[in-house]
C-alpha cells in the first residue's frame, strides 16, 4: 500500500499568481524562474502551465537539458553560467539558450572557445546578458569592471549581448536603503547602452516599481509565497499551489508523564491521545520543527509534539478526541501557510518547499 502523504499542487492558482506578476508589471516581460525543480512544485509542470511566460530561468545547464527535452520552446535563461566551457558550451549554442555571465573566467574560457569554432557560419549568435554586482556581492562584476567586460564582449562576432542584469540582496526589506542604491548603480553604470535590463526578483517586483525595468523574474511569488518580511501570500493576493497532505496512520493513548517520540523531548503533561502522521523528515518534512508546530487535522490546528522521525510525526489530539485513523492532515497548504511553518521552525518557506524529496509524489 503507497503511503499517504503527497504534494497536490493546483494548477489553476499557479496561473493565477502569474496573472498577478502581469498586474504589477503590464509592460515588462516575464522570465518565470523554475529552478530547483521548480521550486520544489516540479519544473516540467510549471513550465508547461505557464505557457504565456516570455521565458524561464534554470540555475544550471542540466536543467535546461530537461526543459528543452520536454518541449519546453520558449527562452531559457541559464542563470549560473557556466562552469566547464568544452563540455556546456556546445550545448548552450545547440539548445539555443540565453547564457548570464558573471565572472571575469568566464568570458576568458567562453572567448577560448568561441576561437576555436571551426564553422562559425553554422552557429547562430549566442546570447549572452552580463551581470553586475551593485552590492550584493554574491554573483556579477563590479562596475569598475564592467567597462573592459563589455568592450571584450561586444567585439566577438559570435556573441550577441541581450542585456544586463543584477540581483537584489534586501529588497524583501521595507524602506532598506541597499536597494535603491543597488537600482541608483546599475542604472548608472548601464546609462546609454543598447540592451536590455533585468533587475527585479519576486520582492522588486512588489516592492520596488522603480526597478521593473525591461524584463522581470518572479519566483517565489509565483508559488503562492510572499517574498516580502512578516507577510503571507494571502496578504499580496496570492495563492498557494501546494497543499501537502497525508492522514493519521495510528493513534496511541499515553499516560501523564510518558514519553513521545525518540530522545524524550515531549512528556505528557496528562494523559493524551497521540496521533501519529505519515510525514517526516524522510519526506523533507524539518526534523528540527519544535513541539507546538502547527499542523491541520480535519481542518483544524493540532500541535506537533515529540522529534520529528524519518517516516512519521505525532500530534496532540486533545482537541479533537473524536480524531481516527485515516482523517486527514494538512501540512501546509491553503488554511497554513507555509509561511508560518517557516517561521516556526526558523528557516524560510524557499527551504521548507525545495528540500521536499523525490518520494513525495507531486500530484497535479
Amino acid at each position: 500500500m503507497a503511503r499517504t502523504l503527497k504534494a497536490i499542487i493546483d494548477s489553476a492558482a499557479l496561473k493565477h499568481n502569474f496573472a498577478k506578476v502581469r498586474e504589477f508589471c503590464p509592460h515588462q516581460k516575464i522570465i518565470a524562474m523554475i529552478k530547483a525543480n521548480g521550486y520544489g512544485h516540479g519544473m516540467i509542470n510549471v513550465a508547461k502551465t505557464l505557457s504565456d511566460a516570455d521565458g524561464f530561468g534554470v540555475a544550471c545547464l542540466e536543467e535546461a537539458v530537461q526543459c528543452r527535452a520536454a518541449g519546453i520552446s520558449q527562452r531559457i535563461f541559464v542563470m549560473g553560467g557556466f562552469y566547464e566551457a568544452k563540455t556546456e558550451l556546445p550545448e548552450i549554442l545547440r539548445l539555443n539558450l540565453d547564457l548570464i555571465l558573471h565572472q571575469e573566467e568566464q568570458v576568458i574560457n567562453l572567448i577560448r572557445f568561441l576561437n576555436t569554432v571551426q564553422n562559425k557560419n553554422t552557429l547562430l549568435p549566442l546570447k549572452v546578458w552580463i551581470k553586475l554586482n551593485t552590492g550584493m556581492n554574491r554573483l556579477g562584476f563590479k562596475p569598475q569592471h564592467f567597462a573592459p567586460v563589455l568592450h571584450c564582449l561586444s567585439q566577438h562576432p559570435l556573441l550577441q549581448i541581450e542585456g544586463f542584469m543584477t540581483h537584489f540582496a534586501n529588497a524583501d526589506k521595507d524602506n532598506d536603503p541597499l536597494t535603491p542604491q543597488q537600482i541608483e548603480i546599475f542604472f548608472k553604470t548601464v546609462q546609454g547602452l543598447p540592451g536590455v535590463k533585468s533587475l527585479a526578483n519576486s520582492a522588486g517586483i512588489m516592492a520596488w516599481s522603480t526597478a521593473h525595468g525591461d524584463w522581470v523574474r518572479p519566483g517565489i511569488m509565483l508559488y503562492g509565497i510572499s517574498p516580502l518580511q512578516n507577510r503571507h501570500g494571502a496578504m499580496e493576493g496570492l495563492k498557494p499551489i501546494m497543499s501537502l497532505t497525508s492522514t493519521l496512520i495510528a493513534i496511541q493513548e499515553a499516560k501523564k508523564g510518558e514519553i513521545v517520540g525518540y530522545g524524550g523531548r515531549y512528556v505528557c503533561p496528562t494523559d493524551r491521545r497521540i496521533g501519529v502522521v505519515a510525514a517526516g523528515y524522510g519526506d523533507g518534512y524539518p526534523r528540527v520543527a519544535p513541539d507546538g508546530t502547527p499542523v491541520l487535522l480535519n481542518g483544524r490546528r493540532v500541535p506537533l509534539v515529540g522529534q520529528v522521525s524519518m517516516d512519521m510525526i505525532m500530534i496532540d489530539l486533545s482537541s479533537q478526541p473524536a480524531a481516527k485513523v485515516g482523517d486527514p492532515v494538512l501540512l501546509w497548504g491553503p488554511g497554513l501557510p507555509v509561511e508560518e511553518v517557516a517561521a516556526v521552525v526558523g528557516t524560510s518557506a524557499y527551504e521548507l518547499l525545495t528540500r521536499l524529496t523525490t518520494r513525495v509524489p507531486l500530484i497535479w
